[in-house]
Order: structure tokens, then sequence, then C-alpha cells
């Protein structure tokens, strides 16, 4: 182990990167979100800009937590390159400090990052990204609208017939849809009507819609500032199809997988979700060990650049590694805890591998 001092120097230099990079980033988007919303709701006069920077802020914490990983990729790059290029690794290595020893703060940092990042930061964010949700569906209503954005479909069975219902926001674990449209049928699978709602609420065996327009064929169209629909659909149910996993906070994803199995769902998705955030901090040290294998060639040697490329394009692969097996994963070709910490166990592994190939002790 290294002295308590050197280690601190170290462990606070990492710190310092990593949250320049991840501020940085975090700025960028939501500058560009705070822009397309502006853009989006540009026919919208009755909502100042104040609202659009709130709810821009809301929603940028759980589209930057996808970015961690490359914060903690590039951050150590930075670290490591700016304590090569002023020679504070030769004087280090002089007085017998080994890559192992002066890697060991950085490591620790990372995985006290990814702890945060999965104890606190992934709670807020998921909070945060439903109050906007909210905020766009009470102010903005279907101006608000993106044709890239994603659409929630789901089928229901009631007394009634049957139903398909789609929505383009969901909120409260999908209790509460934004913008939803009912197709309704008979029991004979003959279409009754359609009706659009600017929300619904799911109640005990119905729901409950807001300002809804009733279409049925041959007929004019009917206005109803509330409006019931039965349904069979229990809040798992919903829950199962309008739910993103990544909108459930980590404390609430057990319980959730629970409640869903015994509701006879499946929830590969939401185990998966919980295994992936259990791994963040072993990706965290994966993406440190990478950048040590690319940033500690001496600049007196040259081919830094090309070193920073490659690590670069190793963080890229990684993450689209990650990416392809826990998708693996999600479809039950893989097991969901080997889908979640294969890719930083294997990513670490191979880190470490670079490393001894390149250092001496």
């Amino acid at each position: 182990m290294i002295g308590r001092t050197l280690g601190l120097y170290l462990a606070g230099r990492f710190i310092r990167s990593i949250l320049g990079v991840f501020l940085t980033v975090f700025v960028l988007i939501y500058t560009l979100d705070f822009v397309e919303l502006v853009r989006r709701t540009g026919d919208v006069a009755d909502v100042p800009a104040i609202i659009l920077a709130q709810l821009s802020l809301f929603r940028t914490p759980s589209i930057a937590e996808q970015i961690l990983p490359f914060a903690i990729l590039f951050g150590a790059m930075t670290a490591l390159l700016n304590l090569s290029r002023k020679l504070e690794l030769v004087v280090a290595r002089a007085a017998g400090v080994s890559v192992w020893q002066f890697m060991f703060p950085p490591a620790m940092v990372a995985i006290a990052f990814g702890v945060f990042a999965v104890t606190v930061y992934n709670p807020v964010a998921a909070r945060l990204k439903d109050m906007a949700s909210t905020i766009e569906t009470a102010r903005l209503g279907n101006k608000s609208k993106n044709s890239g954005d994603k659409l929630f479909w789901v089928r229901q069975r009631s007394i009634d017939g049957q139903a398909i219902i789609r929505a383009e926001r969901s909120t409260q674990s999908g209790a509460v849809l934004g913008q939803v449209t009912f197709f309704e049928f008979d029991k004979e699978g003959r279409f009754l009507d359609r009706i659009e709602a600017a929300s619904a609420t799911l109640r005990d065996g119905y729901w409950e819609l807001t300002y809804a327009r009733m279409t049925m064929p041959e007929q004019e169209p009917q206005t109803f500032e509330a409006y019931a629909v039965a349904t069979n659909l229990t809040v798992d149910q919903v829950r199962q199809s309008f739910s993103s996993p990544e909108s459930v906070p980590f404390w609430e994803l057990p319980d959730l997988v629970d409640r869903t199995e015994r509701a006879g769902l499946d929830a590969t998705r939401y185990r998966l979700q919980f295994q992936s955030l259990l791994a963040s901090p072993v990706l965290f040290v994966a993406m440190v060990l990478v950048a040590a294998s690319v940033s500690l060639r001496f600049f007196r040697f040259g081919g830094v650049a090309k070193m920073v490329l490659g690590g670069v394009a190793a963080g890229f692969v990684l993450y689209v590694a990650t990416q392809l097996i826990e998708d693996l994963g999600s479809a039950g070709i893989l097991s969901t805890v080997v889908a979640a910490w294969s890719p930083a166990v294997v990513g670490s592994l191979l880190g470490t591998l670079a490393l001894l190939y390149q250092e001496d002790g």
C-alpha cells in the first residue's frame, strides 16, 4: 500500500477529473434538451420558459446516468495523462511505487462512485424523471409529443369486451397515463368506438379518464370531462406493460420483482436491471483499468495519441458488448446474473491483463 498522503492526492485528482467530465456532459445534455423542448413547444403560449427549464432539469439526470461509465473512463484517462505529462508518475515509480499501488486509490474512487450512483443517484434520477413526466402531461399535453418518442401499448379485457390502449406517456409506474387512446371492441371483436383522453388513472376495476372525446361509427363525437372504462388489469400488470425498468428506483426493484412474479408475470427485465445496477461498481473499475492500460505511457516515448484513441475505442466496445449481452439476458437467452455481471468482470480481467503485459511490478 502507498502512503496516505499520496493516496489522497491521487484520489483527489481522479475525483476532480471524473466530476469535470460528468458535469460537462450533464450541462451539454441539459442545454440540448432545453433547446429541443423550446422548439417542440413553441406554439404553446401559456407555458413559461421557467417550466421548460425545470422540465429539462428533471429529465437530464436519467439521461446522464447512461454516460456515467464513459465519465469514469475519460476522467481516469485525463487524470493519468496529466500525471504522466507532469512526470508525477515517473517520480512515484522512482520512489518504488508500482502501478498496482498507485492504481489502488483510483479503483477505490471508482467503487465509491458506483455505490453512490446505484444507491443515491439512480433513485433520485428515477423520481425526477417521473416528476418530469407528470409536469409534461399536466402542462404541455399533446403539444409536447415528438414523433420519435416511444408509444406504450397494452390489450385488456373487461365485462364490456376488449380494448387496446395506446399512451404517449406514463407516470407512477403506469398507473397514470398521458395522452391516452382506447380502441374498444365488443365481445365478438367488432369495433365499437375510439376514446381519446388527456389522462387516464387506474382505479379498482376501471380507468378514470379526464377530458375524453368519444368517436363512434356514423355518429357525432361526444366530449366528457370525466369518463370511466372498465378494466380487469391490476397495478402489477399495468406496471409490466407501461413501466420501463430504468424508471424504477433501485431500492424498489426487489419488491417489484417479487410482486410481479407473484402476479404470474415475467420479471426478467426488472431482475436484469437490478443485477446490472449491482454490477455498476465493478464496471466502473473495469473502465479505470482500461484507462490505465492506455494512459500510462510516458510522453517522451511518443504514441500517446494512438493509445488514447485505443482507450476510447475499447471503452465503446465494452459498452456495446454490455448492451448486447443485456439484450440477450432480457430475451431469456442468458441468465440475468451472467448478462449483468459478465461484461464488468471480463472488462476488469482484460484491463488487468493489459497492465500485466505493460508493467513490471
